[in-house]
């Protein structure tokens, strides 16, 4: 009898505003978690986060006791306009990594391109794949 294998699809997750599970908010406004995608290659993990209407000016990007804090903030654009309909809100992103050891914390790089934040977080040397040199006798 052979098992058949179902194909399993990651379907992106709708917008929803952090609640206050994590512990009392200190920001005021609506705050999301950004979606993510987590890469590994050899040399590092790589973290790609939707933060669409984030300025590089009103991203904080923190690194403090092995845990890496994103957080940016979204200007409402005051158009003089009167709001009749949305269906997007608008917020700022907060979200938290707990690293390990095994990052290179004193490498991490971050940059943001239209709305998406590339994090790349080295591995420490000891885990990087390394060639073994032979040596003839």
């Amino acid at each position: 009898m052979t098992r058949r294998k179902e194909k399993t699809e990651l379907a992106p997750k709708e917008k929803q505003p952090i609640s206050g599970h994590a512990g009392e908010p200190t920001r005021s406004g609506t705050y999301y978690s950004p979606a993510v995608d987590i890469f590994q290659t050899e040399e590092d993990l790589v973290i790609v986060a939707d933060m669409p209407g984030v300025a590089p000016e009103n991203l904080d990007v923190n690194l403090e006791d092995s845990v890496l804090t994103v957080t940016g903030t979204v200007v409402d654009p005051d158009s003089g306009w009167k709001l009749r309909y949305r269906e997007y809100g608008i917020g700022g992103y907060t979200r938290r990594f707990t690293l390990s050891d095994k990052i290179d914390q004193s490498g991490i790089e971050a940059k943001l391109v239209n709305g998406v934040l590339t994090v790349r977080l080295p591995k420490a040397d000891a885990l990087k794949p390394r060639k073994v040199v032979v040596k003839a006798a």
